[in-house]
């Protein structure tokens, strides 16, 4: 028999790790999953990017209309991680009971939700940087100027992204009505981000209207990033004001049964 060193230190992985990297193993498994998260905005990219009036100046705008779609699908890689693939993955798991089970252990409930919302944060903030590298190489889009700027922008709207869906699982009683809640809120987020009319060419008092939800103002500041000049702080201030109250009405309702 081989005697142990009792000298020698254990390595001892905490619930919360162990938890992570299980539902990362699962999130792998799904290759529908993965897809429809990061790779549905990258092809869209690739499909607008192949039409010839796209890689044009547009005369009202003084830019190229890919240049402002890359933004636009940074926000949908988000939106779609954020409203239409964890909503119904964490409603399933409310609604069998592993919620309720897991309180029995010493594994918390919250360590679940925690690795969900940094899975799907992970993937979303993937989906939106292959983006980037898509529009650079294959369409000859400028990188943002303002690299800081534009990093606090992403962080913002990932955040408000994750707590809206959050606040879609909270309000949500099963995975069926988690998809409709989703698809509610997914076309008006898309729309405020610009994908069929660029914020910058809707009527005026549309972009007033759209710059003060949160995916509108998110694009603003990350065009503004883009071009080489910080965020505005009213953008910022939007961003990071919707990510509070929406992560506070996720928390305030959010049950594990």
């Amino acid at each position: 028999m081989t005697a142990i060193d009792a000298s020698t230190p254990v390595r001892r992985t905490s619930p919360q790790a162990a938890v992570l990297r299980s539902e990362a193993r699962l999130f792998l498994r799904e290759p529908g999953m993965l897809f429809w998260t990061m790779g549905f905005p990258p092809v869209l990219l690739i499909i607008l990017g192949s039409i010839p009036s796209f890689r044009k100046i547009d005369d009202g705008l003084g830019v190229r209309l890919i240049d402002v779609y890359v933004p636009v699908l940074v926000m949908v890689a988000l939106i779609v991680t954020g409203l239409q693939a964890m909503p119904p993955l964490i409603t399933g798991y409310r609604e069998r009971g592993i919620l309720r089970r897991m309180s029995t252990t010493p594994v918390r409930p919250s360590a679940l939700l925690t690795a969900q919302m940094a899975l799907f944060g992970a993937t979303g903030l993937g989906s939106a940087l292959l983006c980037m590298a898509i529009g650079r190489i294959a369409f000859d889009v400028k990188l943002p100027g303002q690299i800081g700027g534009y990093v606090l922008a992403l962080l913002l709207t990932a955040i408000a992204a994750l707590a809206l869906g959050a606040l879609v699982s909270a309000r949500a009683r099963t995975a069926r009505i988690a998809t409709a809640f989703g698809m509610a809120a997914f076309f008006p987020s898309l729309f405020s981000a610009g994908l069929w009319l660029p914020v910058q060419t809707m009527p005026h008092t549309l972009q007033k209207i759209v710059v003060v939800l949160p995916f509108g103002a998110a694009v603003r500041a990350l065009d503004q990033a883009a071009a080489g000049h910080w965020p505005s702080w009213s953008h910022l201030g939007v961003l990071a004001a919707w990510a509070v109250v929406l992560s506070a009405a996720a928390a305030r309702w959010f049950r594990w049964e």
